[in-house]
């Protein structure tokens, strides 16, 4: 599996959340309202999830190795930053 195509919506300044993002997986399968967010120590990528009936919140989609969720967090990054850059210029 490859994403294709990665699309930052929307960048944000204010509180936690840095940016949507979408991707899409070998031309074929398309991810999105994929998060940014500002942790204590580092920007992070939070997946797509809703509310459950108990209050809680689950990933409606997510990479089941660490390896795929590594590479995923690091390109949607790279992606984030060279369109931060673009915007502030």
């Amino acid at each position: 599996m490859t994403i294709t195509d990665i699309k930052v919506r929307k960048l944000l300044n204010e509180g936690r959340l840095r940016g949507i993002v979408s991707i899409t997986l070998d031309g074929m399968l398309a991810v999105h309202d994929i998060k940014i967010v500002q942790g204590d120590n580092r920007l992070f990528v939070a997946m797509p999830s809703r509310r459950d009936d108990s209050g809680a919140f689950r990933d409606i989609v997510h990479p089941i190795s660490s390896e795929t969720r590594s590479e995923i967090e690091s390109r949607i990054l790279s992606a984030y930053r060279e369109e931060a850059g673009k915007q502030r210029q």
